[in-house]
C-alpha cells in the first residue's frame, strides 16, 4: 500500500461500531477497510466496537461515509460514527436486531403466527382455514419475523458472501416451507430472532462490564483561571495549568498538589483498597479518586502523556495481540460453515441414493443439519473472554498487553526474580563501618558519600542519607562510574574507588574479602585499602507470599538473578525458599543466564524485574514482567506485562486469572461444539427437531456469552 504522502500528511482516527455484535462480520469488515487505498494499521476491535486506522489528511473527511458503506454490506444496522461524537446512549445500539423492531414487526408476526396455530392445531374454533388461506398467513408471520435475516442473507449473496448465519437460516426455513413444514419454518425464525436479541443484550452487557472495569477516565477537569475554576476536558489541559480536583472527583491528568491535604483511592490503578495521603508536593496521578479534600493541583502532563491514558491504550490495544486460541477459532470458523452446508448437502443427497429413505426425510435432517451449523458462539464469546481478562487484570493493578501474553501466562513452568527493587524494597540502609586506616569510621563514611554523591544508585542513596556531613564536588569532577564494579574518582589529587571486590581485584588492590550478608562497599585511597561499609536491603512484605504462591500453583523452577554478592544472594534464596539463585551478575551475563535457562526449560520462563535496569533480560525471556510502580514509563515500555504496585505477589494473581479466563474459554469450545456435534448426529438419525437445532445455534451462543461474564464478577 502505497500513497507517497509524507507522514505528516497522515492522521490517525478512531471510529465507533454500534451495534456490532458478530465477530465474523468484524472480521469481513476490517478485511474490506483494509482493501482501501491509502490505509495503514487498520484495526478492528470487536470486544470494544473500535476501528483505528491511519489515513490520509485529504481522506478522513469522506472516511466515515466509506465505512459505513462497506458495514451496510457485510452487517445492515451497524452504524459508524467518530469515537468521541456525543450521542445519547443506547441500551442497545442501532442494529438490524433492535428492540424498537422486536417491539413491532416480531411482536405482529408472532400474534400472527399464534393465531393461525390455534385455527389449524386445535378445536377451540369451529371454522376451518382454507388452505391458501393458512399459507399466506404463515408466509406473512414469517417475513414479518424474519424480514431483516432475509434482508441480510439477499444483501450478502448479492455481494458474493454466502456462507453466513442469515444464509443457513435463510435455507434452512425455505427448505421447511418446500417440503411443506410451515409451522416449522415460522417457529425456526421466530425463535432465532429472539435468541438474536437476547444474544446481542447479552453482548452489550458484557462490553458495558468491560468498560466499566476500565471507567477510570475524568469526564472532566475544573481549569482553575483568575481566581475562577471553568469546567474543561482532560484533553484541554496543558503543562503547568492549575486545576482544582474536589472530594469525590477524578484526578484528570498527572499533576503534583500545590495546596491541600487529602486522601486518594488508587483502587482504579493499583486493585489495592487502601488510601493514598497526599500533601503539598505530592504526585497525584490521573484516575486516582478525592476521597476528603479540596486539592489545587498543577498538570506535569498533558492527558495523552498520562498514566490514565497510557493503561486506557495499552487495555483496548491489547485485543490487536491475539492469542494463539482466538486465531484458530478464527481460522476454523472461516473452513467450518462451507464444509458443514457441503455435509448437509451430502446428507439430503447420498442416503436417498443408497434406498435409505425419502428425500423429503433426508432433506428435512439436513436443514436441520444446516441451522446447527454456525460458529457464533465460539467467534462472539472468545475475544470477550480474552477481553474480560485483560480488563479484570487491569482493576487488579496489572497491565497485560495482549490476549497473547495472557494466554502464555498458562504454560509458565519458571520464573526468574531479579532481587533488587522486586523481591527486596530497593531501600538500602548501612550496616556496620569498617575502617582498617587512619579514617575513623565518620571521616570513612564521609569520604565514601564524597565518591558516591553524583550516583543515582540505590546504595549511594543510602550512604548519601547515612553521611552527615561530606565535601561537595562540581558535577564536572574527574568522576567515573564502572559498570558492575563502582566508581573511580580523582579528587583533590587523590584517587578513591568505592565498589565491589571486583573492582578491588581490577585495580590490584590488596583487601579482605567480607563474608556477610549484604552488599559490601570496599574503599581504596591511592591504591591502599582503607575499610568498607555494609550495606543491606529487606524483603519486600508479600515477597515470601508470592514465592509460597507460585509454588501452590505448581511453579517448581523458582529463580534469582543479582549482581550483589553470593552471601547477600544467599541468604534471600534461603529466606524466601528459591530452587536456585545466581550471584555477582552484570547485565550482559544476567542475559546469558536467562538464555541457559530458557534452553533447560520444559515451557515457557517469564523475568520480573524493575522494568529499567533489566529491560535487555526482560525483552530475551518468554514473558517479561516489570515492576513498573505507578507511573514508570520505561517499564510499561519494556515489559508483555507491568505489575504497577510493584508487589511481586501480583504475579500469582496475574497467573490465577489466566487460568480462569483459560477455562472459561476452553468451556465455551467444548460446550459450542459438543452440543452442536451431538445435534447434528440427532438430526442424522432423525431424533431432533429445528427447535432443537436452534438451540444449539443461538441458545448456545447466548450461553458461552453469560459464562464469559462470570469472568468480570469475579
Amino acid at each position: 500500500m502505497t500513497t507517497g504522502l509524507s507522514e505528516k500528511a497522515k492522521v490517525k482516527e478512531e471510529y465507533e461500531l454500534e451495534g456490532l455484535n458478530c465477530s465474523n462480520c468484524a472480521l469481513k469488515i476490517e478485511n474490506k477497510v483494509k482493501e482501501l487505498d491509502g490505509l495503514e494499521e487498520v484495526e478492528l476491535n470487536f470486544a470494544t466496537s473500535t476501528l483505528k486506522l491511519v489515513a490520509p489528511e485529504t481522506e478522513i473527511a469522506s472516511m466515515e461515509h466509506k465505512l459505513q458503506s462497506i458495514s451496510d454490506r457485510i452487517e445492515p444496522g451497524v452504524k459508524v460514527k467518530k469515537r468521541g461524537d456525543e450521542s445519547p446512549e443506547k441500551d442497545s445500539a442501532a442494529s438490524k436486531f433492535s428492540f424498537i423492531w422486536a417491539k413491532k414487526e416480531i411482536f405482529i408476526g408472532a400474534i400472527i403466527f399464534a393465531l393461525i396455530m390455534l385455527f389449524t392445531k386445535t378445536n377451540l374454533f369451529a371454522v376451518q382455514l382454507p388452505t391458501p388461506v393458512v399459507i399466506i398467513s404463515f408466509l406473512t408471520a414469517y417475513i414479518l419475523i424474519g424480514w431483516p435475516v432475509l434482508k441480510a442473507a439477499f444483501f450478502n449473496i448479492g455481494q458474493g458472501q454466502i456462507f453466513d448465519e442469515n444464509f443457513l437460516m435463510v435455507i434452512a426455513t425455505f427448505g421447511a416451507f418446500a417440503i411443506q413444514e410451515y409451522p416449522e419454518a415460522v417457529a425456526v425464525m421466530l425463535f432465532y430472532m429472539i435468541g438474536e436479541l437476547f444474544q446481542e443484550r447479552a453482548v452489550n452487557s458484557s462490553r458495558r462490564s468491560i468498560k466499566e472495569l476500565m471507567d477510570i477516565k475524568a469526564d472532566y477537569a475544573n481549569l482553575f483561571v483568575a481566581g475562577q475554576t471553568k469546567q474543561v476536558k482532560p484533553e484541554d489541559l496543558e503543562i503547568d495549568d492549575l486545576i482544582i480536583i474536589k472530594a469525590g472527583e477524578k484526578v484528570p491528568v498527572d499533576g503534583e498538589v500545590i495546596s491541600g491535604n487529602s486522601a486518594l483511592e488508587t483502587s482504579a490503578l493499583t486493585g489495592e483498597s487502601i488510601p493514598r495521603d497526599v500533601e503539598p508536593g505530592s504526585a497525584v496521578l490521573s484516575g486516582m479518586i478525592n476521597l476528603n479534600s479540596l486539592l489545587k493541583v498543577k498538570v506535569k502532563r498533558p492527558y495523552k502523556d498520562s498514566t490514565v491514558k497510557k493503561i486506557l491504550d495499552l487495555v483496548e490495544n491489547a485485543s490487536s495481540k491475539k492469542a494463539n486460541t482466538e486465531k484458530f477459532i478464527t481460522k476454523f470458523a472461516r473452513y467450518y460453515t462451507p464444509a458443514v452446508v457441503a455435509a448437509a448437502a451430502a446428507v439430503s443427497v447420498l442416503p436417498p441414493v443408497f434406498g435409505l429413505g425419502t428425500f423429503s426425510t433426508w432433506f428435512y435432517r439436513a436443514l436441520i443439519f444446516l441451522v446447527v451449523s454456525c460458529p457464533c458462539a465460539l467467534v462472539v464469546s472468545i475475544p470477550l473472554g480474552f477481553f474480560g481478562g485483560i480488563g479484570l487484570a487491569s482493576r487488579n493493578g496489572i497491565l497485560i498487553k495482549g490476549g497473547n501474553y495472557l494466554e502464555a501466562l498458562n504454560s509458565v513452568t519458571g520464573v526468574v526474580f531479579d532481587k533488587t527493587g522486586t523481591l527486596t524494597e530497593g531501600n538500602f540502609a548501612v550496616r556496620e563501618i569498617k575502617s582498617l586506616s587512619q579514617y575513623s569510621q565518620a571521616e570513612l563514611l564521609s569520604l565514601a558519600a564524597e565518591v558516591e554523591q553524583f550516583s543515582n544508585h540505590p546504595i549511594a542513596t543510602s550512604i548519601l542519607e547515612k553521611s552527615q556531613k561530606y565535601q561537595k564536588h562540581d558535577p564536572e569532577s574527574n568522576y567515573q562510574e564502572i559498570s558492575g564494579g563502582g566508581i573511580k574518582a580523582i579528587l583533590a589529587g587523590r584517587e578513591i574507588l568505592a565498589g565491589n571486590e571486583r573492582l578491588m581485584k581490577n585495580n590490584n588492590i590488596k583487601f579482605e574479602k567480607v563474608d556477610q550478608p549484604g552488599t559490601v562497599v570496599y574503599l581504596a585511597e591511592n591504591g591502599s585499602y582503607l575499610g568498607y561499609i555494609l550495606i543491606s536491603d529487606k524483603l519486600k512484605a508479600d515477597a515470601e507470599q508470592a514465592i509460597s504462591g507460585l509454588k501452590k500453583l505448581g511453579l517448581s523452577n523458582i529463580a534469582m538473578l543479582t549482581g550483589d554478592n553470593k552471601n547477600a544472594a544467599h541468604q534471600i534464596a534461603e529466606q524466601l525458599g528459591l530452587d536456585s539463585y545466581y550471584a555477582n551478575l552484570l547485565p550482559d551475563q544476567k542475559v546469558a543466564k536467562v538464555e541457559e535457562l530458557l534452553a533447560n526449560s520444559q515451557g515457557k520462563l517469564a523475568f520480573v524485574g524493575d522494568g529499567i535496569n533489566d529491560a535487555p533480560v526482560l525483552a530475551r525471556s518468554d514473558l517479561g514482567i516489570a515492576m513498573g510502580g505507578l507511573g514508570s514509563d520505561a517499564a510499561i515500555e519494556a515489559a508483555d506485562i507491568v505489575l504497577m504496585t510493584d508487589e511481586p505477589n501480583k504475579l500469582v494473581t496475574a497467573l490465577e486469572i489466566a487460568a480462569e479466563t483459560k477455562k472459561l474459554i476452553w468451556q465455551n469450545i467444548v460446550m459450542a461444539l459438543g452440543i452442536k456435534a451431538i445435534v447434528m448426529i440427532l438430526s442424522i438419525l432423525g431424533m431432533a427437531s429445528m427447535w432443537l437445532a436452534v438451540f444449539a445455534d443461538v441458545g448456545v451462543a447466548l450461553l458461552a456469552v453469560f459464562n464469559v461474564m462470570r469472568i468480570l464478577k469475579r
